[in-house]
């Protein structure tokens, strides 16, 4: 035998060996070195002396690009062409997994006198042993095929379950165990920053500057910078916030299983602010035309026409006078100031609600609220007792690790189910408060606002009417040039105007 091996050797057989891992934690896990045996020990059997080594660690074998070992490889095989006869591989995947690829290859080093011969797999040179060798190339594509098929449709499972797929949340999310959740740090500034934008009172320049100032910031290339109008221009539109799942991969928006951060109306609602803005298809916010002489320009509109009212100061003999007009084509249509207001004034307090129908509107409050605060309350009795017995289950499942009844990968499969419905629990226990809300401060402001409509709008800042009439006349008032104005309640208002006894149950808690 050692005769044998000795003859063949001064032949002058020479090889070369390739080594590859995927992935830069297969390096360590999957030995190159115990690749680097098997294949010396197969090119010694077949008599061929090794010459050289190539390792390619942490590299994919879907294409042949991002490889600089193989391509040295092949170049190294052209400079000693006839001289190197053999490429050693562990198996033919290392290779290429892409049957086209590996063809190719396989050519180049034929062209070189250069065979490949996998140390585990049936390869040589016969016709026979080449369409083996073809045919498992090809099922190293099939698998690999198989395998992203696979991965796609676990990412198209996640995401019509409502779960992530990027692992990428939007600023006030963090993702934890595979699962959005809220950001302590940032959930509260990013909804304050919902609530203000949804006012239409602030561009998205005067947006970014006030989240920066409240400290928010975004990342971009793993820094963390300063907010700009196009990323909060972004953020606005992002149908994550309000509980929805949007990718540019799949059609179809599912609902997610993380908290919304808003509601669907008041998304929508701030869509309306940022398409009002739009005027040369940059999403920039409408100007705030407020002007403490003439609060209601813009709100109160133009009944022929429909046009927001304008105003402007007419000069007398003696003075300045100052008018609302018709901010439309409407002609000779000036109202003046004190004559708007009056009638604004008379109309509030014709739609200011009696104070009887205002108490057991208060008092419905109180126990609507006490049976909410009930419910709540059992939600998250419920989430405390359902994460208690989470964590037994935890503290049994370390116990039966230890002594051996379960081996570390069903360990760590049971381990992580166990985490994903403790995170979903803590995420009940979490949207079950309601501690922030006092009632008592919410039924002092209203019954101080609904006591007297009129006065709470002489109160108000120009920004707060805006809000006020829009609350009360959600289709807006317009002026009728009669003395009068075409209005239509909201249908709140118009429940606590007519509110019933009936509603309250004479079990139910009341406050004065």
């Amino acid at each position: 035998m050692n005769n044998t091996s000795n003859i063949i050797h001064d032949i002058g057989r020479r090889a070369v060996i390739y080594l590859r891992v995927s992935t830069e934690e297969q390096v360590d896990n999957f030995s190159l070195d115990t690749q680097e045996d098997i294949c010396r020990k197969n090119a010694s059997k077949r008599g061929y002396e090794i010459i050289e080594i190539f390792r390619e660690e942490g590299r994919s074998a879907k294409t042949i690009l991002g490889r600089p070992t193989l391509i040295n490889l092949i170049e190294y095989c052209r400079k000693k062409r006839n001289q190197i006869h053999a490429v050693f591989v562990y198996r033919l995947d290392r290779v290429s997994r892409q049957t086209g690829d590996y063809l190719a290859i396989r050519k180049k080093l034929a062209e070189n006198g250069v065979t490949i011969i996998s140390a585990t797999e049936p390869t040589g040179d016969s016709p026979t042993e080449k369409l083996v060798e073809t045919i498992l190339a090809g099922f190293a594509q099939l698998d690999n095929d198989i395998r992203s098929e696979r991965s796609r449709n676990g990412m198209r499972a996640r995401f019509l379950s409502g779960l992530l797929v990027s692992g990428q949340v939007p600023l006030g999310y963090s993702v934890h165990g595979g699962y959005a959740v809220k950001n302590p740090k940032t959930w509260d500034i990013v909804k304050r920053a919902w609530d203000l934008m949804a006012t239409g009172t602030k561009s998205l320049s005067e947006i970014a500057k006030i989240m920066n100032d409240w400290g928010l910031t975004t990342i971009y290339a793993k820094k963390e910078r300063l907010i700009r109008p196009q990323i909060v221009n972004k953020l606005f539109r992002n149908k994550f916030y309000m509980g929805t799942l949007s990718s540019k991969t799949y059609p179809q928006q599912m609902k997610g299983q993380h908290v919304p951060m808003i509601t669907e109306e008041q998304y929508y609602k701030v869509q309306a602010v940022l398409d009002g803005k739009n005027t040369n298809k940059i999403a920039l916010a409408k100007r705030n035309h407020s002007n403490p002489d003439f609060p209601l320009r813009r709100v109160i509109k133009c009944a022929k026409c429909g046009i927001g009212l304008t105003g402007g100061f007419s000069k007398g003999r003696y003075a300045r006078y100052p008018y609302y007009r018709c901010g439309g084509s409407c002609t000779g249509t000036s109202i003046k100031v004190d004559e708007l207001e009056n009638a604004l004034c008379t109309l509030l307090k014709q739609v200011t609600p009696k104070k009887e129908c205002l108490d057991l509107f208060i008092a419905f409050l109180y126990k609507t609220y006490h049976e909410r605060l009930f419910r709540l309350q059992k939600i998250k009795n419920e989430a405390d007792v359902e994460i208690d017995k989470l964590k037994e289950t935890r503290r049994l499942l370390v116990q039966k690790n230890l002594s051996g009844v379960y081996s570390d990968e069903i360990f760590e499969e049971q381990s992580a189910m166990i985490e994903e419905k403790m995170i979903k629990a803590q995420v009940v226990k979490d949207d079950a408060t309601i501690d922030k809300y006092n009632i008592d401060d919410v039924t002092s402001f209203i019954r101080t606002l609904l006591a007297d409509l009129a006065e709470a709008y002489k109160r108000s800042s120009l920004s707060q009417i805006k809000v006020l009439l829009g609350s009360i006349f959600p289709s807006g008032t317009a002026w009728n040039y009669n003395g009068g104005l075409n209005h239509q309640i909201s249908p709140i208002y118009q429940a606590i105007l007519t509110f019933d006894s009936n509603v309250i149950s004479s079990s139910g808690p009341e406050r004065t």
